[in-house]
C-alpha cells in the first residue's frame, strides 16, 4: 500500500468536495484542515475543479489534494498537473488505472462486481473504491463480496453520512469513507466554512472514537 493510502487510513473520512467556484477553494481549504480532516477529493465534474486543485495545493501544502470522478486520462494529466497527488474514479477504466501507474500516482477506481475486483486486483490494485456504496448493498454487500477477496481493502462513496460511517469504520475490510456530509455544496457556496470546519471536527472525532 502506498504512502497516500496509508495517509487515507489514517484519517478515515475522505472528504469529497464539489466547488463550483475557485474563489472558494482557499476557504474550504483553511476549514478542512482546522477541522482534521487535511484531505479534499475534488470532483472533477465542474469547471472550477482545475483551478481549485491548483489553489488548495499551493496554499496548504499540508492539504492532502486529489481528484475526483476522474474519467480520462486527459483529465488524469490536467488534474496532476494542478497538483492532484491521487486519483479516484467512479468506475474500473483499466486504461485510466494503467495511465495513472505509469505516472507514478495513487489511482482508486470504483468496483461493485466481483468481475470488477477481479480486473483491480490484475492490474496490482490492493485498495479500490466502492461505488455507489449505499445503493449497491452497503456495508452487507462488502462483507459478502470482500470475504472471497483477503488482501483487498475497500473506500465506500456514496450515500454514507454520520449516522451510519460508524458501521462501516469498524469493519476491517474499510481502509476508508468517502463523503460529502460536511461539504455540502450548498455549506460551500453559502460561505459556510466555519460551520464545515465544525462538521470537520465531528467527523473526525468519529474516526478517533473508532479507531482510538
Amino acid at each position: 500500500m502506498n504512502d497516500i493510502l496509508k495517509r487515507f487510513q489514517e484519517i478515515g473520512i475522505i472528504p469529497v468536495v464539489v466547488l463550483n467556484d475557485a474563489k472558494d477553494a482557499k476557504p474550504l481549504g483553511k476549514a478542512l484542515l482546522d477541522g482534521g480532516l487535511p484531505v479534499a477529493e475534488v470532483t472533477f465534474r465542474t469547471d472550477a475543479a482545475e483551478e481549485s486543485i491548483r489553489i488548495m495545493s499551493e496554499a496548504y501544502p499540508d492539504l492532502l489534494v486529489g481528484a475526483g470522478t476522474v474519467l480520462t486520462t486527459e483529465q488524469v494529466d490536467r488534474a496532476v498537473a494542478a497538483g492532484a497527488k491521487f486519483i479516484v474514479s467512479p468506475g474500473l477504466n483499466p486504461k485510466v488505472v494503467r495511465y495513472c501507474q505509469e505516472k507514478g500516482v495513487p489511482v482508486t477506481p470504483g468496483v461493485v462486481t466481483p468481475g470488477e475486483i477481479e480486473q483491480a486486483l490484475e492490474l496490482g490494485l490492493d485498495v479500490v473504491k466502492f461505488f455507489p456504496a449505499e445503493p449497491s448493498g452497503g456495508l452487507p454487500m462488502i462483507k459478502a463480496v470482500g470475504a472471497a477477496y483477503t488482501k483487498l481493502k475497500f473506500m465506500p462513496t456514496g450515500g454514507i453520512n454520520a449516522k451510519n460511517v460508524v458501521d462501516y469504520l469498524k469493519c476491517d475490510k474499510i481502509l476508508a469513507c468517502g463523503g460529502s456530509w460536511m461539504v455540502k455544496g450548498d455549506l460551500i457556496s453559502g460561505g459556510e466554512f466555519e460551520k464545515i470546519k465544525e462538521l470537520c471536527k465531528e467527523a473526525a472525532q468519529i474516526v478517533k472514537d473508532v479507531k482510538g
